[in-house]
């Protein structure tokens, strides 16, 4: 066992996810100076490598979609987790963290990560080809949790501010996580053909490559890791939020900034996870990731919130405000657009790039 598990034990992907968990605990909590930050940010990006190759492995080993929910659960489950905490300490800022935060993987997701996606296969393989129905049910469960969370608090009326009060919060938590487990249902069991990468006939694609998939136990070793290697990413890029924070903060742009900055970095092994799928033209694998990791951020982070608002002290703003709004419903509108014909162009991919970049500019340049 010992001889089969060696060059496992062996090999990068094993040993700096470890480091990197190593570095989290000695620099948790601490003012770091900037060499310091350098290291923690090298340390971070072999992380995001790591746990995309790990990712990777066990999608292999469980097939599809349930490899992208894999991915794209662990990684916000560690994300709330994070968002919980940051607010734990208060501040000033802290009762908008779970909107900013939130709203931007939707976008970056929605937009960026699919975007990136439908443009990398389709000037590839001249067209991006989908699962319609997957894809759009996908779309239309974001655009309803989207609107229960993120929107309808703009429009109440029983509390001041764009928030809930605390019957609403609780309905809002309850609609977004019997959605959520409803459409984990649907794409792992009743409707899996749904999520299933196609050719451009529409047939459902083989099984990933032709390689043999990996053992039961290498299967679980890679698990285990990509559990280490989440858990170094996001903490990591917590470290390096206070270094973030002073770069904005000297440059004068808006608090808001940092929020893009770290969602970027926690969704990075979901983007390149993302990316390489669509090399391979298997974007169904791709959006799965992208609307997925939407949802969940949704679905998991409003009922944990909603829960950890009873011992939190301060406010709750989930409202988001007008330009926000508009960039919403323009992702709806030109998502929908997009997985009716089943098939993109990089126009389209072009498309969900621009969405993101006004998003980006707005953040910047409110």
């Amino acid at each position: 066992m010992f001889t089969k598990l060696r060059p496992l034990v062996t090999q990068w992907t094993t040993v700096v996810p470890l480091l990197a968990l190593l570095v989290l605990v000695l620099t948790w909590h601490r003012d770091l100076p900037g060499w310091v930050v350098g290291v923690v940010s090298c340390f971070l990006a072999g992380a995001v490598l790591a746990a995309v190759h790990h990712a990777e492995v066990v999608a292999h080993r469980v097939g599809e979609p349930f490899g992208s929910l894999v991915l794209a659960v662990a990684v916000t489950v560690i994300e709330v987790a994070l968002i919980v905490t940051l607010m734990a300490d208060g501040g000033d800022k802290s009762a908008t963290l779970a909107r900013d935060t939130v709203f931007a993987a939707v976008m970056i997701t929605c937009n960026g990560i699919l975007g990136l996606s439908i443009l990398a296969a389709a000037i590839k393989h001249r067209v991006a080809v989908f699962n319609a129905e997957g894809t759009g049910a996908a779309l239309a469960t974001i655009g309803t949790l989207a609107t229960l969370s993120l929107v309808l608090p703009t429009f109440t009326t029983s509390s001041p501010g764009p928030q809930f009060n605390p019957a609403q919060l609780a309905f809002a938590a309850a609609a977004s996580l019997v959605l959520y487990g409803l459409f984990v249902a649907t794409l792992t069991f009743r409707h899996r053909d749904y999520f299933l990468p196609v050719n451009s006939d529409g047939k459902v694609l083989d099984e990933e490559d032709h390689a043999d998939p990996p053992t039961h136990r290498a299967m679980v070793y890679s698990l285990v890791l990509l559990g280490v290697a989440l858990i170094s990413v996001v903490g990591l890029a917590k470290g390096v939020s206070p270094t973030i924070e002073s770069a904005v903060d000297s440059a004068g742009l808006p608090s808001s900034v940092v929020g893009v900055v770290i969602a970027l970095l926690v969704l990075l092994p979901e983007t390149i996870a993302a990316l390489r799928a669509a090399a391979r033209n298997r974007v169904q694998t791709s959006l799965n990731l992208a609307l997925g990791s939407a949802l969940a951020s949704i679905g998991l982070t409003i009922p944990a919130v909603a829960i950890a608002s009873h011992w939190l002290s301060g406010p709750l703003v989930l409202g988001l405000g007008p330009a926000h709004l508009v960039l919403l419903a323009l992702t709806l509108v030109v998502g929908t657009l997009t997985v009716i014909p089943r098939r993109a162009t990089p126009l389209q991919g072009a498309v969900h790039l621009a969405i993101l970049a006004a998003y980006v500019v707005l953040a910047i340049n409110p």
